[in-house]
């Protein structure tokens, strides 16, 4: 694991000392670390909405497609039964 410092004015360092002990980290680096996780999370989430955005529109998801998706359900869990 490499190692990267940081410097924070006096108010963001305690407000990152108020998060770790607050909400049970270890470490100010594992609190560091989630938010970064999240932050990769977020951009991820945000360029499949704007991939889906640019795409062709697809079939309307109304009653008779959530339909067949139970049917699909459904079929599936009996196929699984019978194994």
């Amino acid at each position: 694991m490499s190692t990267m410092n940081i410097s924070l004015p006096d108010a963001l360092k305690s407000f990152v000392d108020e998060q770790v002990s607050q909400r049970g980290y270890g470490t100010s680096s594992e609190y560091v670390r989630e938010l970064i996780r999240k932050d990769q999370d977020r951009l991820q989430l945000r360029n499949l909405m704007l991939a889906g955005a640019a795409s062709a529109p697809a079939a309307p998801a109304d009653s008779s497609y959530f339909e067949g998706l139970r049917d699909r359900v459904r079929n599936a869990g009996k196929s699984a039964a019978k194994a």
